[in-house]
C-alpha cells in the first residue's frame, strides 16, 4: 500500500534528550512517521501514532523546513555548551522517501557547517551508505548505528516484512566501516538469532549493542505487550525467546566470541556518546537455529 506523504512546516527540529536518550543533549527527527512499519516499534504506542487516524506505517510527514530550523537551533545550542545529537529517535532518517527528498542529507550538510560535538545516526536502511562522503567529514565525532535485530531473514520477515533485508544492512555497515567511520550493530530489539551471529558482525561493527523489549521500550515491556508481539513469537515457534532474560545468552555469546575486537554494550549504555561498560549475568539456555 502506498504511504500518504505530507509536507509540513515544523515549529522546531531539535528536541531535548530525555528518558533513554538523556545522555544526549538533543534528538533530531527529519520526518514524523515511518514506512518501515516494524511490528514491534514502540512509537506505535506513542501519541504521535495513537492520535492519528491512519495506521502506523501508512503515513509520513516531511519536515520541509528542517534544514533551515536546524541551522538556527544548532547555532543557539552550541552557544550554551556541548551538543550531542541522536538522529533519529522516532523515525528512520533513511526510510525510502529519503531517496527523493534528501532531507536527511541536507541536515548532515548543516551539521558540517555547525558541527555538533557528537552525532549518532540510527537507521535500519542501507541508504545511509549514500552519505558516506559527508559522514567521513565528521571524523571521530560520528557513529553510524545499523539496527540488525537478527541474522535470520525468516525472522526478519515475520516481525518486519517491509524493512530492508538483513544481508543488505550488513553489507552497508561493512562499506561504512571500510570508509573509516565508526560503526555499531544495534541488536535492538533482539530477536531470535543463530550461533553464527557474532562472527557475522565481527568484520562490520566496532561496537555491538543489545537491547530488548523489556529494557528498551520505555515501559518495562508493557508497550510491546500491547502490540501483540508474543503472537508472532508463537507463530514462529520461538516462544522461549520472549523473555526478559533471553538477552543474557546472546550477550555472553557476543562477549566471548567478538568482545576482544568490538565493544559489546547493553541497552542505554550502548547508545551514549561516551558509554561505560557494565557487567551482566548469564541467563537461561536458548535453542539457536
Amino acid at each position: 500500500m502506498k504511504a500518504e506523504l505530507k509536507d509540513i512546516v515544523s515549529k522546531s527540529i531539535l528536541t531535548p534528550g530525555v528518558g533513554q536518550l538523556d545522555d544526549f543533549t538533543h534528538s533530531l527527527n527529519p520526518y514524523a512517521g515511518c514506512t518501515f512499519a516494524c511490528s514491534y516499534c514502540y512509537v506505535r504506542q506513542l501519541p504521535i501514532s495513537l492520535y492519528r487516524e491512519e495506521e502506523w506505517g501508512t503515513w509520513v510527514d516531511i519536515k520541509t523546513n528542517a534544514a533551515e530550523l536546524l541551522r538556527q537551533e544548532l547555532a543557539k545550542a552550541r552557544k550554551k555548551g556541548p551538543v550531542t545529537i541522536f538522529m533519529a529517535s522516532s523515525t528512520d532518517p533513511y526510510q525510502p522517501l529519503e531517496h527523493e527528498t534528501k532531507l536527511t542529507r541536507s541536515l548532515l550538510e548543516v551539521m558540517l557547517e555547525l558541527p555538533p560535538d557528537f552525532l549518532h545516526v540510527q537507521t535500519r536502511s542501507p541508504l545511509v551508505k549514500r552519505d558516506i562522503d559527508l559522514l567521513k567529514q565528521f571524523g571521530d565525532h560520528v557513529r553510524v548505528s545499523m539496527t540488525i535485530e537478527t541474522d535470520k531473514e525468516d525472522i526478519r520477515k515475520a516481525f518486519a516484512p517491509t524493512a530492508p533485508p538483513i544481508p543488505a544492512r550488513m553489507q552497508a555497515l561493512r562499506e561504512i566501516k571500510e570508509a573509516g567511520i565508526t560503526t555499531q550493530a544495534s541488536l535492538s530489539p533482539l530477536l531470535p538469532c543463530s550461533k553464527e551471529f557474532p562472527e557475522k558482525l565481527r568484520p562490520i561493527a566496532d561496537r555491538v549493542t543489545i537491547d530488548d523489549f523489556w529494557m528498551g521500550d520505555g515501559s518495562g515491556g508493557k508497550r510491546t505487550e500491547r502490540l501483540g508481539i508474543y503472537d508472532i513469537y508463537k507463530r514462529t515457534g520461538m516462544e522461549k525467546w520472549y523473555s526478559p532474560t533471553a538477552y543474557k545468552v546472546v550477550l555472553k555469546m557476543m562477549q566471548e566470541q567478538i568482545g576482544d575486537e568490538a565493544e559489546v554494550m547493553l541497552s542505554k549504555d550502548g547508545f551514549t556518546p561516551i558509554p561505560e561498560k557494565r557487567d551482566a549475568g548469564i541467563g537461561e539456555n536458548l535453542t539457536f537455529f
